[in-house]
C-alpha cells in the first residue's frame, strides 16, 4: 500500500518566471496539477514534496519553491504505467501547459504538470472523485 500515483493541487498567486534548461518559462496565476509516480515508499516521496526544506532534485522542486500544495490525492497500488494515462487525461481538460515534458522527462506525456484558471475542472474530474484524500 505504499506504492500508486499521487496528485499535488498545487496553487500560484502569483506569476513568476522559472528557468528550465536555460529557457525562461513563465508560471501564471491559478491551479496546478502534477502526476507523480512512487512505485515504492510513496508516503515518502510525498512527504518530500510538502516539505519546504530539501535539496532540489525534480522540475517540481523548483516549482514548490515558488507555490503551494493545496492538497495531495492518491491512488494506491496503481504501476507506474498509468502514471501516462493520468497525466494525459489531465492534459485533456487543463487550460495550459506551462512547460512542455515538465516532469515527463522519462514519460511518453506532454507535461505531467497542467494548468488550470480554477480548480473547478480538477474537482470535477473523474481520477480526482476517484483518488482518495491524501492523509497525512
Amino acid at each position: 500500500m505504499n506504492s500508486g500515483i499521487y496528485f499535488l493541487l498545487i496553487r500560484n498567486k502569483k506569476k513568476f518566471p522559472l528557468t528550465i534548461r536555460k529557457k525562461e518559462y513563465f508560471f501564471p496565476c491559478g491551479f496546478y496539477v502534477y502526476v507523480g509516480s512512487a512505485q515504492k515508499n510513496l508516503k515518502q516521496r510525498i512527504e518530500r514534496h510538502i516539505r519546504r526544506e530539501k535539496k532540489k532534485h525534480w522540475h517540481i522542486d523548483y516549482l514548490l519553491e515558488f507555490t503551494k500544495i493545496i492538497e495531495v490525492r492518491i491512488l494506491t497500488d496503481q504501476p507506474k504505467e498509468k502514471e501516462l494515462f493520468f497525466a494525459e487525461e489531465f492534459l485533456k481538460i487543463s487550460d495550459f501547459v506551462p512547460v512542455p515534458k515538465f516532469g515527463a522527462s522519462d514519460s511518453k506525456a506532454e507535461a505531467h504538470l497542467t494548468g488550470f484558471k480554477t480548480k473547478q475542472k480538477i474537482i470535477n474530474s473523474n481520477i480526482w472523485k476517484q483518488s482518495k484524500n491524501y492523509e497525512r
